[in-house]
């Protein structure tokens, strides 16, 4: 979904940064990359980064949070195959950039925030937009979100030291969950599958992201 703010010079880099730093490294869901291409990254990022809205790394926002990087957002993507008639849930709303993306391929999205201001401007934003398959919540991500249970996948975007286990239990069977695990100096994504009622986990891509923290304040 096109921003009113986007430009063609946007449109230019928004479909570059596609192409050169998704496709030309091996993402090939046809539906992410259609996504990535329609979100209009830079609405999500402060005024002064949007110059660097499109570049390969992540984006600094408010309340030391961060956007991440394309290849990674579109490699959590790709591994979750989120598909139309899917509930995702989303730990770590941030700017909303994610929420945008998981709306355009989902039927519903529920994104938990625990910063107050960054789901309220995430809120607004996606409205303003014409998201209206999205439900952003201020609270406690490492807990998840169960009355709103099951999920067909999950994605979590604040790296925990452990995997959440009240997270795979609100995954529906055959439901997919990514998530970085471990430590600021090490984190790597884990990719799970709900199968006969049990987590089968894959390692993929070594990562670094913030601290997934409880509503004690606690790191999780």
């Amino acid at each position: 979904m096109a921003s009113p703010a986007d430009s063609p010079v946007y449109a230019t880099l928004r479909q570059r940064m596609v192409d050169t730093q998704l496709r030309a490294r091996g993402i090939s869901d046809e539906r992410v990359l259609e996504a990535m291409a329609r979100v209009p990254r830079h609405t999500f990022a402060p005024e002064r980064y949007r110059d660097q809205a499109y570049e390969d790394h992540p984006l600094p926002i408010a309340e030391g949070q961060t956007i991440s990087q394309p290849y990674i957002v579109a490699s959590m993507l790709q591994a979750l195959a989120v598909e139309p008639g899917n509930r995702v849930l989303e730990i770590g709303t941030g700017s909303g950039y994610l929420t945008a993306l998981l709306a355009e391929l989902a039927a519903e999205v529920i994104s938990i925030e625990r910063h107050p201001q960054l789901a309220d401007s995430a809120r607004e934003l996606l409205s303003q937009l014409g998201y209206t398959n999205v439900k952003v919540i201020a609270g406690d991500g490492s807990r998840g979100f169960a009355e709103a249970a099951p999920y067909n996948a999950v994605i979590v975007s604040a790296a925990a030291p452990e995997l959440p286990h009240e997270l795979v239990d609100q995954l529906a069977e055959g439901g997919r969950l990514i998530i970085p695990v471990g430590w600021e100096d090490s984190q790597q994504l884990q990719f799970i599958e709900k199968r006969n009622g049990q987590p089968r986990t894959t390692l993929r891509e070594f990562c670094r992201f913030v601290p997934l923290v409880s509503e004690k304040g606690l790191r999780f």
